[in-house]
């Protein structure tokens, strides 16, 4: 087994959560707390598969 990239995981834990946080959101009738949970989600996911994308080019993964 290789080496853990902890930085996936943290980019993984913070998607998850902005995920619960969209569900929160909506049984709240949030319109803001929506909006504002699915631009970290495709912020983060966006960061995550550049980076992946980058340690890739660079031969760390």
């Amino acid at each position: 087994m290789k080496d853990i990239k902890w930085i996936f995981i943290l980019f993984a834990t913070i998607a998850a959560a902005s995920m619960i946080g969209i569900g929160v959101a909506i049984g709240e009738k949030s319109i803001l707390g929506i909006i504002i949970c699915i631009l970290v989600l495709i912020l983060v996911m966006g960061y995550g598969f550049k980076t992946k994308a980058k340690m890739r080019q660079e031969g760390r993964l």
